[in-house]
């Protein structure tokens, strides 16, 4: 057996709405070449991604809405007919063969699903996944098809698997957590910006599932301008309450990059430190819980630059065991990046000390936070209380 294997195939890129697009790809080519300057990512643990079939997008998605994004693909339909079901929009814009990209996006994550239940491998990481807005019958922010939604569909189809679903992206994970509301089969976790200024503006505390799946769904929404440590505070105390609570039998672990304060469509003050400790912590609760078996994948994360390479490459060394690096990003990489580069890459694992100005509003954010944490946490530790 494996200890983590790393989907990924080229057409993977194929994901692309244009040129000028927040939602860019490149990102997946950065990361893959840092690693391989780290000698972090070897030949042998690189699987191709497959095409998801109809039949498996069926798991989350309805057979009208497939047909009408197969039609956009060939341009059979205007982007006018296409904005009912979220597509053609200036979030999500129709391009060429967005079917087939879309599919293979899922079928990565189906991929890494297999590799893992089949015991080829106790981890696996589909960085083009965690695609998390997608509906049933619609298109979401950048995300056509749920490839969450689907890998947790088949997770509990062919493998009768308890999942639990943690997403640290900072836009709130509602694809999914709509999708398995009343499942009490499914926990989703979703730690994220407040949708008091930020898409999708869902994520309230109040959300936590509905009839048999009441209690399996939780939101952390932290406030603008959360730093580290507050965010790691709500990360690790959640995490732990909420795996003993449920005991899952795999985590899939949604890692979008954008809490980081150079991310430009976001408000929080993330540093690289919580990088390194979201996966470090999945991936000791997936050993202690779950026989090691986690399956993780990508998400947001639009400077594409200075953070998504950094966050994702230390998410791949956790995963697989590599030490995880400090000091100076390799030269080689620095030196092919920069020149086209827009902004100057930052040259070091960790972030420059003095990155932003302290926040006048620090303890307050944070009581604001731990009072959110303890109210979102209450149904457990009441429940556990009338045991």
């Amino acid at each position: 057996m494996k200890h983590a294997v790393f989907i990924y195939s080229e057409d993977q890129l194929g994901y692309k709405f244009s040129e000028t697009h927040p939602f860019n790809q490149k990102r997946l080519i950065l990361t893959i070449d840092l690693l391989r300057e780290m000698n972090a990512l070897p030949e042998d643990l690189i699987v191709p991604a497959r095409i998801a079939t109809d039949e498996e997008l069926l798991l989350a998605h309805d057979q009208r809405y497939i047909d009408i994004v197969k039609k956009a693909s060939k341009g059979e339909i205007t982007s006018e007919a296409g904005e009912s079901y979220g597509i053609g929009t200036e979030d999500t814009p129709i391009f060429e063969n967005m079917h087939e990209a879309s599919a293979r996006l899922v079928g990565g994550t189906l991929t890494a699903v297999d590799y893992v239940m089949e015991g080829k491998a106790q981890h696996a990481l589909n960085l083009g996944g965690g695609l998390h807005h997608g509906f049933r019958g619609k298109a979401s922010g950048f995300c056509i098809y749920n490839d969450s939604s689907v890998a947790i569909n088949y997770l509990k189809k062919k493998y009768g698997a308890r999942v639990l679903y943690i997403d640290t992206d900072a836009h709130h994970g509602d694809g999914v957590q709509w999708c398995f509301y009343d499942d009490p089969d499914v926990c989703t976790v979703s730690i994220h910006e407040t949708g008091r200024y930020l898409f999708p503006g869902t994520g309230n505390i109040n959300e936590r599932g509905n009839g048999q799946g009441y209690g399996t769904s939780f939101n952390f929404p932290i406030d603008a301008f959360t730093e580290d440590e507050s965010f790691l505070e709500i990360y690790r105390t959640a995490m732990k309450e909420i795996v003993e609570h449920f005991k899952p039998d795999v985590i899939l672990s949604q890692n979008g990059a954008d809490a980081h304060y150079l991310d430009p469509l976001t408000h929080l003050y993330g540093t690289m430190d919580i990088f390194r400790e979201i996966p470090k912590i999945a991936h000791e609760l997936a050993h202690e819980y779950c026989g090691g078996k986690w399956i993780a994948v990508g998400g947001g994360g639009y400077d594409i630059w200075r953070v998504v390479p950094r966050a994702w490459s230390l998410l791949w060394m956790e995963m697989n065991d590599i030490p995880l690096p400090t000091g100076n990003l390799p030269t080689q990489w620095l030196k092919k990046w920069q020149p086209e580069s827009p902004v100057s890459l930052i040259e070091t694992w960790e972030d420059p000390k003095n990155m932003y100005e302290a926040i006048p509003r620090k303890e307050e954010i944070t009581e604001k936070n731990h009072q959110m944490l303890e109210k979102a946490l209450y149904i457990i530790r009441h429940t556990q209380k009338n045991l």
